[in-house]
């Protein structure tokens, strides 16, 4: 019997941005394929439950792994799907490290690797945008003990510190680390310490106060092919991390040429998702650059800007047609994220940025009320929201937000 023969193969299938692009490559007829690495629960995996999912692949082995480099290898062989797409750092870094062995059988979606080496990084990333002309943070890079003292006294606090790389460590044994409030020198001793010991440099920056905005692109062949902003009302964990409320926006003229220009210094192909957060004066600083579908992506497809197809075809050496606008005001929420943010914050109360525990309820319930797509929910798709309400009860989660209520309120 011949394997059945596909697109696209979607990896990271537990992480949502893996989802949409498995709708908008799916509803498009294409045939298309989602694997899950190192779990023995696939089958409480959104994304498997989709109409459009043709084809569940579980590589049982660590995401990363040499198992799952060979499991992957092999599923390439039998399959023959035309492009791969990935969705997280730490695939990302695996396919990086073994790219001409699978590109001897596929295409990947992502960028050279002269422009990963600048986007993954960010403190490369940062001097890219020094070059076009963008406001960075005050920062100081941090590799031992001694910096952080003189880091305390140049920069203050509190500060945010964030590693130069998010992926940190070995490909199979490495962790995402994302940004860290910190507001004394005992909480900024430990959190340099936690990624430090990695052998990985941090970036100690100064504290941003003002909203988070980041412009998306799909840039290939030297033109940009779709742009389109959003901002995020509400993150997880608060200071950020990934968004669980955002809306569509108009770009801001003080963030898109800028923006551009910086993917264009770079020559980032595909998409990229370019971050920033204004200070209490409004002026915009360049946080980073996420090379890869990010996790807010519905919100955009949503808006008339599907990038999941647009990424298949510049990755497949299609056509790639142009998006002239989209539609802005369109809400999108997670909301079990939303529901996590909210405890979390309720539990940090007087620390920078977070509100009174009243106006955290009081912004939660009026969420309900305001017109907004639901992540997971598709009303012509059912089969994901039903698995990720069933696991949002099944994986204890009451258990945890009770211990955490009652860590607010004891």
């Amino acid at each position: 019997m011949t394997p059945p023969r596909f697109d696209a193969l979607i990896l990271n299938a537990g992480v949502r941005q893996s989802l949409m692009a498995i709708r908008s490559l799916g509803r498009r007829s294409l045939r298309v394929a989602a694997a899950l690495a190192g779990t023995s629960e696939a089958e409480r995996i959104p994304a498997f439950a989709s109409r459009w999912c043709a084809g569940p692949v579980h590589f049982e082995a660590p995401d990363g792994s040499d198992g799952y480099l060979t499991r992957l290898d092999s599923w390439l062989t039998q399959s023959g799907a035309r492009v791969v797409i990935p969705s997280h750092d730490g695939t990302i870094s695996m396919l990086r490290a073994h790219r001409a062995r699978i590109e001897r059988q596929t295409r990947i979606a992502m960028a050279s690797e002269a422009a990963l080496e600048i986007a993954v990084n960010k403190e490369r990333t940062l001097a890219a945008a020094r070059r076009v002309g963008l406001l960075v943070p005050r920062e100081a890079v941090i590799r031992g003990s001694p910096d952080l003292r003189a880091a305390l006294r140049d920069i203050g606090l509190p500060a945010v510190v964030k590693p130069a790389e998010s992926w940190v460590g070995e490909d199979e044994t490495g962790h995402w680390v994302g940004p860290k409030l910190v507001v004394t020198e005992a909480e900024a001793t430990a959190a340099v310490e936690a990624v430090t010991r990695f052998g990985a440099a941090v970036l100690f920056q100064q504290y941003l106060t003002g909203r988070r905005e980041a412009v998306s692109f799909l840039y290939a062949r030297g033109q940009i092919h779709a742009s389109f902003a959003q901002w995020a009302s509400r993150t997880r964990p608060p200071l950020g991390g990934e968004s669980v409320l955002r809306q569509s926006i108009a770009i801001p003229p003080d963030l898109g040429p800028g923006a551009e220009e910086l993917i264009r210094e770079i020559d980032l192909e595909g998409y990229s998702e370019v971050e920033f957060r204004r200070d209490g004066e409004g002026r915009p600083y360049l946080m980073e650059i996420n090379p890869r579908l990010s996790a807010s992506v519905e919100v955009a497809v949503r808006a008339g800007v599907d990038f999941p197809l647009l990424l298949y075809r510049w990755a497949a050496g299609e056509r790639i047609p142009s998006v002239p606008s989209y539609r802005v005001g369109g809400w999108m929420r997670n909301l079990g994220g939303d529901v996590d943010s909210a405890l979390l914050a309720m539990g940090e109360q007087g620390r920078p940025g977070i509100p009174s525990r009243p106006r955290i309820l009081l912004d939660f319930a009026a969420s309900f009320f305001r017109p907004s797509g639901y992540d997971y929910f598709w009303w012509s798709d059912p089969g994901p929201a039903v698995i990720a309400t069933g696991r949002f009860f099944k994986n204890q989660v009451w258990a945890r937000v009770a211990s955490r209520i009652r860590r607010v309120f004891r």
